[in-house]
């Protein structure tokens, strides 16, 4: 239980020397995840229509 209440005792120590990125920063980081991931889904959305176009057409064959 003793190492318990030093461990704590120490993640807490080290919280607080964290530097924390204010809040326009982190709104500046979360509007690039999220255009990112939008970007990413609507390019793999696009290879994938294209690549069942080509298995369909290869099917037809």
């Amino acid at each position: 239980m003793a190492k318990i209440k030093q461990f704590l005792k120490n993640v807490l120590s080290e919280m607080r020397k964290t530097s924390w990125p204010k809040r326009k920063e982190l709104s500046k980081y979360t509007l690039v995840v999220i255009s990112t991931l939008i970007f990413m889904a609507a390019f793999f959305m696009l290879v994938d229509s294209g690549v069942s176009k080509l298995f369909r057409m290869y099917l037809d064959l």
